[in-house]
């Protein structure tokens, strides 16, 4: 079966064919010469990830997996959330996102309450509207300052749980193994299993 990945993010892209491959045909928008911007105005990751592999499988009447995600900083009460690709402004960068984060955290000086988690939604909608859903986090802590220059967003301020450096730091194959977009796409493949869309 042909899967239309709502993106053209080609690291999300590899990601999703490496895990869901064996059983679609993944495809990405410019693939299949779509050009689409869907606003992600919900107010959760699932919502998100829901809205925009529902309206991408309507236009194309194929099947079509989304994802959303982002950090969830404890001592911020769960932001920047939603609002990560965003947090410091209409035009949000990477380097302005890690900044603004860096000064909201400026008064938090232990590490042992610079508690974070990043969180992925994955969703898959069929044309018939049926969709199946997976969910993926992984623990870390927000770094005093930033470490590394690989991976992308907030990656090099985040130390993971799991690895015990930052993700600037880690190996793609490293961060891969352990991250919430990776657990979110394990979770789903295991429901697509259980209804029969994987074997």
């Amino acid at each position: 079966m042909r899967l239309v990945a709502a993106t053209n993010n080609a690291h999300k892209l590899k990601e999703f064919r490496e895990i869901l491959g064996g059983g679609f045909d993944v495809v990405s928008l410019k693939d299949i010469g779509l050009e689409i911007e869907v606003e992600e105005d919900a107010d959760t990751f699932y919502g998100n990830a829901l809205k925009k592999a529902c309206e991408v499988a309507r236009i194309t009447g194929l099947a079509a997996l989304s994802d959303d995600s982002g950090l969830i900083v404890d001592a911020l009460n769960g932001a920047p959330g939603v609002y990560s690709a965003r947090y410091s402004g209409l035009h949000a960068t990477d380097e302005s996102n890690r900044k603004k984060l860096l000064y909201e955290m400026r008064e938090v000086t232990e590490a042992d309450k610079r508690g974070a988690s990043f969180h992925s939604s994955v969703v898959i909608c069929f044309p018939d509207g049926k969709t199946v859903s997976g969910e993926g986090d992984t623990r870390g802590t927000i770094l005093f300052d930033e470490t590394g220059d690989g991976g992308f967003g907030y990656d090099n301020l985040f130390l993971s749980e799991d690895l015990g450096i930052s993700f600037g730091i880690a190996t793609p194959e490293q961060k891969n193994s352990v991250s919430h977009r990776s657990r979110a796409l394990a979770d789903l493949r295991e429901k697509l299993m259980a209804q029969g869309y994987l074997v």
